[in-house]
């Protein structure tokens, strides 16, 4: 204190009133008391963004903080911003504590979401995907929070940046709205059986393994896994077979000759039908005569089963082998095309007939 007040009386001129007044100034005051008082508010700001994050660092450690120092000189300017090393290694090390954290918490709320075996499957589903997607947006608020990163910056171009957000990923919210109405209307659901036409009229055919933020998982009999984005099933024609009513109504078409039994068919018919297993009692089989043919009486076997995800095409093979042992048992013909050709007489048919009996 003694060499701080001797330099500031040496520093004054000497005869001058108003320098004594200076000098006086300079004596009282209390700048060599401010030093000290640093490291205490440093040590009690809040960490927001890599450079208090720095000061923290630096202030309980000098060995971690000369390596703090060293990253953080490594730095380049890119117009009015500086990005260091330091920068960068916080940013990742943020985004890494707040992706595990999110992802933990995620699947922690969808094993909770599992045992709660009052609500059906869509129910857990839709709740799922909103406690996921709440978290995330608040595990994303608290990262930009931690990183100290100002929101008003945007404030320039977020015109322009919600304007490529519209046009570039439309689809993309587009299937994200679709998912959660199909998911709150109940009209799609995971272990639906559907069949969807796309704008190009193809037929697709299986069961609703899952409905993801962007697409469903369509399973078909021959375990080819279809992704069809969400927005299809809005905009599109959907056939499902189990909305209100797993019951679907297989038709079996069979034709007899003219020449057989049709009552006697018709009861075999019948009786083939209702030899199958996964076919219903209720409601009974039925065989209608649809028409009469080039070559056949044609008949219509209409039965039920309840469990269209194990197939109907194995349901109809079933049935038409079962059939085919009846019909040979007795005696009812299964037609054929057939064809009679007739050979009109004339000169060159006959030197024909001649010429292949001297040969």
């Amino acid at each position: 204190m003694i060499a701080w007040l001797a330099a500031a009386a040496s520093a004054v001129p000497t005869g001058d009133a108003s320098g004594a007044a200076n000098a006086d100034v300079l004596v009282s005051s209390p700048a060599p008391a401010i030093t000290p008082a640093i490291t205490p508010a440093i040590l009690d700001e809040p960490v927001a963004g890599a450079e208090g994050l720095k000061n923290v660092v630096v202030s309980r450690s000098d060995t971690i903080g000369s390596i703090v120092n060293t990253l953080d000189s490594l730095a380049v300017q890119v117009g009015g911003t500086r990005i260091s090393l330091w920068d960068m290694t916080v940013v990742a090390l943020v985004m890494a504590l707040v992706i595990s954290v999110a992802w933990t918490a995620s699947k922690l709320a969808r094993r909770l979401l599992a045992n709660a075996t009052r609500l059906d499957l869509t129910q857990r589903l839709l709740i799922e995907k909103t406690v996921s997607l709440v978290i995330w947006g608040i595990a994303i608020l608290v990262g930009i929070d931690i990183l100290g990163i100002d929101l008003t910056a945007f404030t320039v171009f977020s015109g322009a940046f919600g304007l490529a957000i519209g046009f570039g990923l439309q689809k993309t919210f587009g299937n994200l709205i679709s998912g959660i109405i199909l998911l709150m209307d109940k009209s799609i659901k995971p272990g639906d059986v559907i069949a969807i036409t796309d704008q190009a009229g193809n037929s697709t055919f299986g069961q609703i393994r899952r409905i993801g933020i962007r697409a469903i998982s369509l399973t078909t009999r021959d375990m080819k896994e279809y992704l069809i984005p969400n927005e299809n099933l809005m905009i599109n024609q959907v056939e499902n077979w189990s909305y209100s009513s797993k019951n679907v109504r297989i038709q079996v078409p069979v034709g007899i000759s003219y020449s057989s039994d049709i009552v006697k068919a018709e009861e075999l018919m019948l009786k083939a039908a209702r030899s199958v297993k996964r076919i219903l009692d209720a409601p009974p089989p039925t065989a209608w005569l649809e028409s009469y043919g080039d070559s056949s009486v044609n008949f219509i076997i209409h039965c039920w089963i309840t469990d269209p995800e194990e197939g109907i095409g194995n349901v109809r093979s079933e049935v038409l082998k079962a059939l085919w042992h009846l019909f040979h048992e007795h005696g009812i013909e299964i037609p054929f095309p057939q064809r009679d050709v007739n050979l009109r007489d004339s000169e060159a048919f006959r030197e024909l007939l001649e010429a292949m009996r001297k040969a």
